[in-house]
């Protein structure tokens, strides 16, 4: 893994969804890494080093999360939650990208500390757009804070 962080956690249990995702990269010229999980508990392990991503370095930390709020285990707002009353992932950025379109979601997901919200576009071309600016973004103009591990 790389030790600056240049790679994405993307939190999704829809398998359609990861490979519309990791197409979207692809086809945006995104070649970032990315390590994929399936649900809020594996999330939340493989960000803290614990269950089966124990012995993971936790002081490397990846460039962002793209966090569904629709998983199994442990919602995507309670992963939210833990991660910002971490210090390791208090200033991690995290986008939610869902397909929820309840203002709720939108509500807390900000109250909690989300830095994006964005909806998962039916199309796919759209879609493919939105990660682009994604992409753009959070991955070349944003200048995100330095891992725990170098803030120590």
């Amino acid at each position: 893994m790389n030790r600056n962080g240049q790679y994405i956690l993307l939190v999704d249990d829809n398998p359609d969804d990861v490979e519309m995702t990791m197409m979207a990269f692809r086809k945006s010229k995104i070649a970032n890494e990315v390590v994929v999980v399936s649900d809020g508990q594996e999330a939340l392990d493989y960000l803290f080093g614990t269950g089966t991503w124990e012995g993971r370095d936790s002081l490397v930390m990846p460039h962002m999360v793209l966090l569904d709020l629709n998983l199994p285990r442990v919602s995507g707002l309670q992963v939210l939650r833990r991660m910002r009353a971490d210090a390791r992932t208090k200033l991690l950025p995290v986008v939610i990208l869902t397909t929820s379109s309840e203002d709720q979601d939108v509500i807390s997901s900000y109250d909690l500390g989300a830095n994006s919200y964005v909806r998962k576009q039916v199309d796919f071309e759209q879609f493919v757009e939105a990660v682009w600016h994604l992409g753009l973004y959070w991955l070349v103009i944003n200048e995100r804070p330095p891992d725990i591990g170098e803030r120590l």
